[in-house]
């Protein structure tokens, strides 16, 4: 079996009090270690056809790779989006307190 591997998830939001409540619920849940977020990005995208101008809010999501796809489940579940972004950026290196400590905050009790 694969040892879990520490990720960085980037998940927009519609607004910083949505990424706020997504990132401390999935905390909460041991989905993740810590979210932070940037309150204000500027979007630019392409939706059904036609050019999107956005405010939104990032979530940088610290995790362990075999949590991602609890992620994607609680997103699509919580999320206002109709496909919210979830991307996953493998951590090769840091802190090794600093990656210990975000592997122990996943794991179950």
């Amino acid at each position: 079996m694969t040892q879990p591997k520490p990720v960085m998830l980037f998940i927009s939001a519609g607004s910083r009090d949505e990424a706020e409540r997504l990132g401390e619920g999935m905390v909460e849940a041991r989905l993740a270690a810590c979210g932070s977020v940037i309150p204000t990005i500027h979007s630019f995208y392409r939706w059904e056809g036609k050019m999107k101008r956005e405010h939104e809010a990032l979530i940088l999501l610290k995790t362990s790779s075999d949590k991602v796809a609890a992620i994607q489940a609680y997103l699509e579940e919580h999320h206002s989006y109709e496909l919210p972004e979830l991307l996953q950026v493998d951590v090769t290196g840091g802190s090794p307190a600093y990656l210990e400590w975000l592997l122990e905050g996943v794991r179950t009790p």
